[in-house]
């Protein structure tokens, strides 16, 4: 089977399966933006920050993306669709319920954020209104602003300009990944080959003393996939290292 991601494990079976649904990288990835939102606080509930990191671990990280296996199996796992819904229903109530509780105990605003995500993880990968969500922006609202925002208004009770700035910043990177992940996805996923070559500056066959044959290469999907998942590679690790560093300038 060819792996559907530069992150899939190779061979079948239940643990592949349930591994590659989580999609490990861009979990944690997505999951550092709740603790950049947190780290902005100057005086850092280390407690709520836990609760809202697995709020939106079992909202975005097991609940999301249950919904989109359920769309085409596009992971191309055999999990049955009633656990996938199981799953993804238990787990997306739970987020809830989490974020209910810290509303009610840090600041009222936290609920409209729940609204919210309990409408967004539904709305885009189950692609409702014919996919008018399941597009680049609300993927950067939904998995880059919105974490980041929310776990800021968990700290602080507010919002500022501060947090805007942040937020606009984590939704342009995610609507990055996006337009690289698909890229690669397409070649990964849905191309069974590519033919054609490409030749350096004038090697072309637009000179007729040059032996195409001898300078043109041979074009791979492994070429075209390559730059856009060694760039998501660095993306994954610069979040990871920018959370870590914020967290750490509040201890």
């Amino acid at each position: 089977m060819t792996e559907v991601a530069w992150y899939d494990l190779k061979g079948k079976g239940w643990l592949r399966d349930l591994l590659i649904i989580l999609h490990p990288p861009y979990t944690l990835w997505h999951l550092c933006y709740v603790l950049i939102g947190s780290a902005l606080a100057p005086d850092l509930n280390w407690a709520t920050l836990g609760w809202t990191l697995l709020a939106f671990f079992l909202g975005m990280g097991i609940g999301g993306h249950c919904l989109d296996e359920l769309i085409g199996r596009p992971l191309r796992t055999k999990i049955p669709s009633a656990l996938l819904w199981t799953l993804a229903v238990v787990s997306i109530v739970g987020a809830i319920a989490i974020g209910v509780l810290i509303g009610m105990r840090e600041t009222v605003w936290v609920i409209p954020c729940v609204i919210f995500g309990g409408f967004i993880v539904f709305a885009y990968n189950l692609e409702w209104a014919k996919g008018f969500f399941h597009y680049d922006f609300w993927f950067g609202l939904a998995w880059g602003a919105f974490p980041a925002v929310t776990a800021y208004i968990t700290q602080m009770h507010t919002v500022s300009w501060g947090i805007v700035g942040v937020a606009v910043a984590c939704l342009l990177f995610s609507m990055t990944q996006r337009v690289l992940s698909t890229h690669a996805r397409f070649f990964r996923r849905k191309v069974g080959g590519v033919e054609g070559r490409y030749y350096l500056e004038g090697q072309g066959p637009e000179r007729p003393d040059t032996d195409i044959w001898e300078h043109g290469k041979f074009l791979t999907k492994e070429m075209i996939i390559g730059p856009a998942e060694v760039a998501l590679k660095f993306m994954t690790w610069t979040v990871v290292m920018a959370a870590i560093g914020l967290l750490l300038s509040n201890i």
